[in-house]
């Protein structure tokens, strides 16, 4: 087969083209509006993406990585604390427990990819005050073990959402088991906008209101700040704009999940590992990912053929330079950083096509 154009690993192009009208009009909208900070378009959103996730309140914040800080920041979390999260996170995680001063304890994934919550409990501590949950690539955690251990000890959970919109365990939606679900918009999110946005979504109407002030400038009213706050405001363009997409959004899924369970079912290579599905939990599909003992041989394969890839991540958290203070060396994590080595991202995106799919499909069976 021989195509016309390179196949990239992710294009948003064509989820624009697929509603370009709608998002024209209401751009348009809302620039003649005259209000594009904390306006209508941003309670509508709150709104219906609290609604969509069968939560109380929903909060919009300039970024996801914003959500995560503000999260611990709100719940007390910060110097001397610790805070239970899985190693093969992005570091973004990380940072919304170090920027408050607490130190991330990791535990390795499970074979989903996920945090591995068998593992929690040996690593609590009498510093332990929290456990970040994150439903990496878009599928949804082992949750009724997470919440078992931390309403036995006291933690309080935080969930990063970023990748999992959506993604339900046991018919319940990711973002709504613990204290506060965090999502990041960023646009190749499945629930992406046109720029940065984020939220914290919450049961717990007392903590919503305190992220409503302190993003804010920590104002509950002009010109008098009750606290020390931060700038986070998801703006009006962006909030309309996802309005949009998630007026869509289950039409979207399915489009996601019909083009993984093709690959699923005509991906055939013994040298390439296939990602399952945790039994009662469902996947969104914020990435299709692969494994390989020859990762980098194979993309390098693919990029030959015209076909992008990405690694999700080549370097974990605690063996990035930015944590070199923690301490911890190669071999910490024997799991996280085997899953780091052989990790790889394939083509997959709104509006790929049957022959572009069959490209990368063909292609990679032929690999050896």
């Amino acid at each position: 087969m021989i195509i016309k154009e390179e196949i990239q690993a992710n294009r948003l192009d064509r989820g624009y083209e697929r509603y370009k009208e709608e998002f024209n009009n209401k751009a348009l909208e809302v620039l003649n509006s005259g209000w594009y900070v904390l306006g209508e378009e941003v309670k509508g959103f709150e709104r219906e993406f609290a609604r969509y996730l069968g939560v109380e309140n929903c909060v919009g914040l300039a970024s996801g990585l914003d959500a995560l800080w503000i999260a611990f920041r709100i719940l007390g979390i910060g110097k001397g604390d610790e805070v239970i999260v899985q190693g093969n996170t992005y570091i973004a995680s990380v940072m919304g427990i170090t920027i408050n001063g607490a130190t991330p304890v990791f535990v390795e994934p499970d074979e989903y990819y996920c945090i591995d919550a068998s593992k929690i409990e040996e690593k609590i501590t009498s510093r332990t005050k929290a456990i970040l949950v994150v439903h990496l690539y878009g599928q949804a955690s082992d949750m009724d073990t997470v919440m078992e251990i931390a309403g036995r000890y006291g933690l309080k959970v935080v969930e990063d959402c970023a990748q999992s919109h959506g993604a339900k365990f046991r018919g319940r939606m990711t973002g709504t088991f613990g204290d506060i679900g965090c999502f990041s918009f960023y646009p190749s999110k499945n629930l992406g906008a046109f720029g940065d946005g984020g939220a914290i979504v919450t049961n717990d109407s007392a903590i919503a209101e305190e992220v409503r002030v302190f993003r804010n400038y920590g104002s509950e009213k002009r010109y008098y700040n009750r606290v020390v706050g931060a700038n986070s405001r998801l703006d009006e363009l962006q909030a309309g704009l996802l309005r949009v997409r998630l007026s869509h959004m289950q039409e979207l899924e399915e489009e996601r999940k019909n083009l993984c369970r093709k690959y699923l079912e005509k991906l055939h290579n013994p040298r390439i590992i296939l990602p399952h599905i945790r039994d009662g939990a469902t996947h969104v599909w914020h990435q299709f990912v692969v494994r390989s003992k020859e990762r980098d041989r194979l993309a390098a394969y693919l990029k030959e053929r015209g076909i992008g890839s990405i690694i999700h991540y080549p370097i974990p958290p605690h063996l990035s330079e930015a944590y070199s203070d923690l301490g911890m060396k190669q071999g910490c994590l024997p799991i996280t950083e085997e899953y780091a080595n052989t990790v790889l991202s394939i083509p997959l995106y709104i509006g790929m096509n049957e022959e572009e799919q069959g490209y990368v499909t063909d292609t990679m069976n032929e690999y050896a």
